[in-house]
This record gives C-alpha cells, sequence and structure tokens, in this order.
C-alpha cells in the first residue's frame, strides 16, 4: 500500500494532540508546539525520531486504516523493524510520553486558526501537476 500526494499542515493545537489525519482527504496537521518544543530542547536526533514516528502513524492513517490502536501497533511494529528495540524512535512509537516525558508539561488546549503548508512535502510523484 502506498499513498502520493500528502500534504503537512503545521498548526497550534492542544498539547495532547500530536498530529492528525483529516479522513478522506491528504492533509496530515502536525502539532507546531509540540514540534517546537522538541526543536529547541531536543537533539537533532531526538526531534527526527519524533517527526518519523508521528508521520508514519499519520500515514497510515492515510491509507485508510483508521482504528487508532491498529495503527499504533503497526507503526512501532515499524519502527520496531527499520530501527532496533532501542531506538528513540522506536521508543517514541511504543509509548511518546515514556520517550519525552516533558510533553507533557505543554499546556495548551486551543486550536490555532492560522495554519503554515509545507511545501512540496510530498510532490515527487505528481509530475503530471504543473
Amino acid at each position: 500500500m502506498n499513498r502520493t500526494g500528502l500534504n503537512l499542515i503545521l498548526q497550534g493545537m492542544p498539547s495532547s494532540l500530536g498530529a492528525y489525519h483529516v479522513l478522506g482527504s491528504n492533509i496530515i496537521v502536525a502539532n507546531r508546539y509540540i514540534l517546537d518544543y522538541i526543536k529547541n530542547t531536543k537533539s537533532k536526533e531526538e526531534y527526527n525520531s519524533y517527526v518519523f514516528a508521528v508521520l508514519a502513524h499519520e500515514y497510515l492513517h492515510s491509507l485508510g486504516i483508521i482504528d487508532e490502536n491498529k495503527v499504533r501497533k503497526m507503526t512501532y511494529k515499524l519502527c520496531f523493524d527499520m530501527f532496533g528495540k532501542d531506538h528513540t524512535t522506536t521508543k517514541f512509537a511504543y509509548n511518546p510520553l515514556g520517550a519525552f516525558p516533558q510533553l507533557q508539561m505543554i499546556s495548551n488546549n486551543n486550536f490555532e486558526t492560522s495554519f503554515t503548508q509545507i511545501k512540496k512535502f510530498d510532490d515527487k510523484n505528481l509530475s503530471y501537476i504543473g
């Protein structure tokens, strides 16, 4: 299974939500607050691990798999198989708050009305769009 033409949007949203896929669309929305926090307080490896695990999770949703528990298990297995049991990506896929307990300290309950679209996020297979 694969999916092309996904769009990535960054938006400030409640801190309990890392990202979501808009069902029936080609849009993944990631939490700008959490991304900024990790980028500013953690290593590049930890930031990349977080981004990979979250985007892999939402990518699976974009394929039409809507069961949250199933997607969590699939994301963990993917990360385990690719990176091994002890890699930060795998730990995050297994338990986000266990890998980065500081995420619990980000306190926000609002959705921002503004957002940023990441240009050319997934356009390599869309040569037919001018």
